[in-house]
């Protein structure tokens, strides 16, 4: 070693340099990591993501659930808030209009219940003495609202025949059990139900259900009530039914408000019973 050299007083000195180049020397080595290494860290990372990716998915998808329960509520009020003040829920539609007709005016509870979801300017800027697709309701229609929007719904344009959509449809009854004539539930045409009328029990009636991308849903347009025919989530798509993008079922609204999540699992006897006004069945739970 070079201290062992210089005998003189600078021997220390040079000593500690050669220490000190030995140091800085050593300082510059790095451990990199070896592939094998890499490939583990890489792995796990993976694993993690596998894992926590569809719990990021499954926690978003409540939150678009709650909401949609929550637009259903809000609708729920407004119906509680209309039968106070009409002594009646509203029809569900105005004016049936056959596929080729063009005189009836064929306007949707969702557009008579307006007001009582404070949407009271637009409902002045409608003409409810035209129909849905008159010229004069084309700005007003043209209105997207998301009470009417289920969350999880995805839409690949904002407006369906340049009107606003909406994701909900009126219970107008049932025909899996039998034929749905005389119409067995409260959105009807032309004839709106009180709660006395509801028989079966408010708590055990449908009035409102998801009937997600339904080609002709809009909140204007009267064609969005429906007899249910399939089980939840089941209905081919040229078919106006329950139907939702929830995972396992779909949610609907009863009349005395409140709102449930209606498993894809439910008796189909059971189904067609709540939606039902006063067919005398006797329901448990559901």
């Amino acid at each position: 070693m070079v201290s062992l050299l210089i005998t003189s007083g600078n021997g220390f000195v040079c000593a500690w340099a050669a220490r000190g180049v030995g140091r800085r020397q050593r300082s510059f080595v790095h451990r990199a990591f070896t592939l094998v290494e890499l490939l583990v860290v890489i792995a796990i990372l993976g694993v993690l993501v596998g894992l926590l990716l569809p719990a990021v998915q499954a926690a978003r998808e409540a939150a678009r659930r709650t909401q949609c329960q929550n637009n259903l509520r809000q609708i729920g009020v407004g119906l509680q808030l209309y039968h106070d003040l009409n002594e009646t829920f509203p029809m569900g539609g105005l004016e049936w209009r056959p596929f080729g007709g063009s005189t009836e005016r064929q306007l949707a509870w969702s557009a008579f219940l307006l007001p009582q979801l404070e949407q009271q300017t637009l409902y002045d800027r409608l003409d409810l003495t035209k129909a849905f697709d008159a010229a004069e309701n084309a700005e007003g229609a043209a209105t997207v609202l998301s009470v009417y929007l289920c969350p999880t719904s995805v839409r690949d344009e904002p407006l369906v025949e340049g009107r606003g959509p909406c994701d909900y449809g009126g219970i107008y009854g049932e025909r899996i059990t039998t034929p749905n004539n005389p119409p067995k539930g409260i959105m009807v045409y032309d004839q709106a139900f009180s709660f006395a009328e509801i028989t079966d029990g408010a708590s055990h009636t449908l009035i409102i259900a998801e009937d997600t991308r339904w080609p002709e849903g809009q909140w204007i347009n009267g064609r969005n009530v429906f007899d249910q025919a399939f089980a939840i989530n089941a209905a081919p798509k040229i078919e106006n039914d329950i139907r939702s993008d929830h995972p396992g079922g779909a949610l609907g609204l009863l009349a005395d408000g409140s709102a449930h999540f209606l498993r894809e699992s439910l008796e189909l006897k059971v189904l067609a019973a709540i939606c039902t006004r006063a067919g005398g069945e006797i329901v448990d739970h559901f």
